[in-house]
């Protein structure tokens, strides 16, 4: 199952992109049955569907069976058949699957490897058919199955997560800083950056360089509007982060390794004790108390800086689908409030219903610091957004990486970097 920042590997979205562009244009391109109701357009909902889910048996077959069968007991007239996919190769067999006309009819894919399949014609446009998904649906949810260039919403959102902010308060405490008023936001995160290097000079509070999703919080349009070229380099605003931190890692407020090929990640080394914060889902403070017991009791957490990242998991309906009432409707039942909460009874994971958000298994604050951190979480997800565009695969971000990383060290401008990037990036989207 995937539930983490960048729903698919780099590498497995980048063959996806590219492959797809020669591979799917060979190809072309209540109870009792009835019309279903949020999804299915009015169609019957009868006949026999497949359901593709993605790594999530052996350890949730029992859940998606339940649902199956509740699904069957509502429709009589519908079968749904269940097929999950190992976790690897994901992308390469949904690719093979439309470029030979044997999509499932239902499908689990994120954002980005929708994205291909939308353009290309291969997934329906659900909002066709359902006028309830607003209704329904986190905004940023949908959003994410919506795609410049192309006009749809081309899935139902299943499950999500976010990020929040994790400090050391310990930390803060022997460094000048108050762990009762942690950064909102990263201008704010500078600033107690630099007090606490002044405080404690072989401490860190930042150890990160940015990327796409700093340029999205700061302002910076990176797409043009039909999604087919890159524009970030034209906006002074990124320029200006970069330079900022840029200077921030020549004053030492970060760890020199931050822009080293074998980096080890701010969570690493906010486990390790050696940064004041990282970053995480609303569950990361278990890990790091397991894997490092003396921070239980030390760690606070507090909203993501700006604005909350959004990760999401969803359902497509293949547009060949023989049974496409059935398909939506059985989409729109397993993403409905209920099934959905069901689900995140059992997993890390938040529902992408409206109606959810005041569960009190999300909503209530029982005074612990993990409710606390699952409390923010689920506040975060009315106001959560796809900070990195799906149109940028880990090709491209690597090399934006390189460049940035360069411009950090002062081997380059800012400016050079982000055009030298911006070219590269955009010739990668042309040819995927």
């Amino acid at each position: 199952m995937r539930t983490t920042p960048r729903t698919t590997s780099g590498r497995v979205a980048a063959i996806l992109a590219g492959a797809a562009a020669a591979a799917l244009v060979l190809t072309g391109c209540s109870s009792g049955s009835g019309a279903a109701t949020g999804g299915g357009g009015g169609g019957e909902v009868s006949g026999s569907i497949t359901l593709q889910t993605w790594a999530l048996t052996p350890t949730y077959t029992d859940y998606l069976n339940g649902v199956v069968k509740a699904f069957e007991k509502k429709y009589p007239d519908a079968e749904v058949k269940l097929v999950d996919q190992p976790g690897d190769g994901y992308a390469e067999k949904v690719l093979s699957q439309a470029s030979s006309n044997s999509l499932p009819d239902v499908v689990n894919l994120p954002p980005d490897i929708a994205l291909p399949l939308a353009k290309r014609g291969f997934l329906q446009d659900v909002a066709k058919d359902d006028s309830t998904l607003g209704k329904t649906y986190v905004e940023g949810a949908l959003a994410a199955y919506r795609y410049k260039g192309v006009d749809g919403t081309f899935g139902y959102p299943w499950y999500l997560n976010t990020d929040i902010d994790y400090w050391n308060k310990t930390m803060f405490e022997q460094c000048g800083l108050d762990p009762e008023n942690p950064p909102a936001t990263t201008d704010e995160l500078f600033d107690q950056a630099a007090t606490m290097h002044e405080q404690c000079p072989d401490d860190y509070l930042m150890s990160r360089k940015p990327g796409l999703s700093d340029f999205s919080l700061a302002g910076v349009k990176i797409l043009n509007a039909d999604g087919t070229k890159f524009t970030f380099a034209d906006s002074s605003k990124a320029a200006d982060l970069i330079s900022k931190y840029a200077k921030a890692y020549q004053d030492g407020l970060m760890p020199s390794s931050v822009l080293n090929t074998d980096y080890l990640g701010n969570s690493t080394l906010f486990t390790q004790g050696k940064v004041a914060w990282t970053t995480g889902g609303a569950t990361a403070i278990s890990d790091f108390e397991k894997n490092n017991p003396s921070l239980k009791g030390t760690i606070i957490v507090s909203p993501a800086l700006d604005n909350p990242p959004l990760y999401v998991q969803g359902l497509s309906v293949s547009a060949k689908s023989k049974h496409l009432a059935t398909a939506e409707a059985l989409a729109a039942f397993m993403t409905n409030a209920e099934n959905q909460e069901e689900f995140a009874h059992l997993v890390n994971i938040f529902p992408s219903t409206k109606s959810s958000q005041s569960d009190p298994f999300f909503s209530e604050d029982d005074g612990t610091v993990h409710a606390k951190a699952r409390v923010l979480a689920n506040d975060a997800l009315k106001t959560a957004k796809n900070l990195n565009p799906v149109e940028a695969n880990s090709a491209m971000t690597d090399f934006l990486d390189q460049q940035i990383a360069l411009a950090m060290k002062g081997g380059t401008t800012p400016e050079k970097a982000l055009q030298t990037a911006q070219t590269k990036m955009n010739t990668l989207l042309a040819n995927g």
